[in-house]
């Protein structure tokens, strides 16, 4: 067979250009350390590289979303751990000024420390992240979420609550309302509210002695949820009591025998009476309502602000009424941080499982792109090694092969 001499240097030339671009590949390989320059080097790897690809950016996402969570819920603890001191110093206050030996200048020196507290609650409240977003304030991150006013603290936010994806099917809270921390706290016990009714003896209040505790629930399933009143009568040294429903305006019961501190039970409630009630003293039980921090503390400031006059029965009975219901308020408003400030802790647990699981996937996507796409070292330089030679002898044979003539061996 006869094969011309531009065959020959066609298929050379091929062989060395493939020989050149096989070596030209291998070095880029090593340069770059990866083994797919292209897809079309290895398509299903390629492919696999781009799902695990995705998968990675995702849960790097997914890790930033827990770093700012974690952020956000920390600051929002911390806070919220200044608010708890700061409601233990006040509630320590409102204990100590229930001291019957204190003068009313003694009160007017506590209630002006207290207007200092409240308006350091209000800062509190008040309180921004690092970006000046409110924390309390719901969705509405630009809007303070408490203002002072004529009737006293306000709420201006939303009962909305900022959540973050920290995986494909979970998200967790950032925030919390405002409303639900400083507002939305039940008064009384929580389910009724016992008080001196001021609508007895004409309007003048009550006149004796007597107080009335919070009470509790020993049957839920006779609960009614309607009011009540317990009216006291006095006639000839004996006194006794009636219990009316003042919602349906029916008697619940009428003529009992008073002893103090006897327990009082109708409609699964359970409540007392101590002291010496004068004849016409009421009061009242009915359902909790909300009740926020900030009117809680206003009130014992107004109670400490108001002279007691010495034997006054009536004005001493009523101002330890008012530092009962303060106290129980806020000893509620103290629970009730401690809850959400619980929950904050749950939800940081929960953020930490999640950052040690991102973690590992993290080194699990690394690991798995390295197997697909990382170069071996070693393979390619062998490899690099042999194209050269391959390259050189191709060179070398093609020079001999071009040196061919026929005028070469005539004289």
């Amino acid at each position: 067979m006869r094969i011309s001499s531009s065959t020959i240097m066609d298929v050379n030339v091929a062989t060395l250009n493939q020989q050149q671009t096989k070596m030209f590949q291998t070095q880029q390989q090593i340069a770059s350390g990866r083994r797919i320059l292209t897809p079309a080097d290895d398509p299903a790897a390629a492919a696999q590289v781009l799902n695990v690809s995705q998968a990675e950016a995702t849960n790097t996402q997914y890790s930033s979303n827990i770093g700012g969570a974690q952020t956000a819920l920390s600051l929002s603890e911390g806070v919220l751990q200044s608010v708890t001191t700061l409601l233990q110093n006040i509630q320590a206050t409102a204990v100590q000024a229930g001291n019957p030996v204190l003068a009313n200048s003694d009160r007017k020196s506590m209630a002006s420390a207290l207007q200092g507290q409240l308006d350091e609650l209000l800062v509190y409240a008040n309180s921004t992240d690092a970006t000046g977003n409110y924390l309390y304030s719901g969705f509405q991150g630009n809007t303070p979420p408490f203002a002072q006013s004529a009737t006293g603290v306000q709420y201006m936010g939303d009962d909305g609550q900022r959540s973050v994806q920290v995986n494909a099917s979970r998200q967790i809270a950032t925030s919390n309302s405002g409303a639900d921390i400083f507002m939305r706290i039940k008064n009384g016990n929580g389910t009724f509210v016992t008080a001196l009714d001021p609508s007895s003896n004409g309007g003048a209040g009550n006149a004796g002695s007597a107080t009335i505790s919070q009470g509790d629930v020993i049957d839920p399933t006779q609960l009614t949820g309607n009011g009540y009143q317990i009216a006291f009568h006095v006639s000839g040294g004996v006194t006794t009591y009636d219990v009316l429903n003042t919602t349906t305006n029916t008697a619940v019961s009428t003529g009992n025998a008073y002893s103090s501190g006897q327990a009082i039970t109708f409609d699964g409630m359970r409540l007392a009476v101590s002291g010496a009630p004068a004849n016409g003293d009421q009061f009242t039980v009915k359902p909790s309502t909300n009740e926020s921090i900030f009117t809680t503390i206003s009130n014992l400031i107004n109670t400490l602000n108001t002279p007691l006059i010495a034997g006054n029965v009536a004005g001493a009975t009523k101002f330890a009424s008012s530092i009962s219901d303060a106290t129980n308020g806020l000893s509620r408003g103290l629970d009730n941080v401690l809850t959400v400030r619980a929950s904050i802790g749950a939800r940081l647990n929960a953020l930490d499982s999640e950052s040690t699981l991102t973690s590992s996937l993290d080194l699990q996507y690394k690991q798995t792109l390295s197997q697909l796409q990382d170069v071996d070292y070693n393979k390619a330089i062998t490899d690099l090694t042999q194209q050269q030679t391959m390259l050189q002898a191709a060179q070398k044979s093609f020079l001999q092969v071009a040196n061919l003539s026929m005028f070469n061996y005539m004289p």
